[in-house]
């Protein structure tokens, strides 16, 4: 399992997904907030698996 979310794209998973835990948890959104686990763990993981299916990586060109 390659890197394929980077930089950014990783910062702001990570940000939307604890917001939209955080509503879910205060009651305050619907129960789809809930969604907040996907973007938040494939910020921590770093690995989208749509990515692939779509061809995008967002991570720096690794030099070789």
């Amino acid at each position: 399992m390659n890197s394929n979310v980077g930089g950014i794209d990783r910062i702001l998973r990570i940000v939307v997904g604890v917001a939209l835990l955080g509503a879910a948890i205060a009651g305050i959104g619907l129960p789809w907030t809930w969604i907040g686990v996907v973007p938040l763990a494939t910020g921590l993981f770093k690995f989208c698996p749509f990515y692939p299916l779509l061809g995008l990586s967002t991570c720096p060109v690794k030099k070789s």
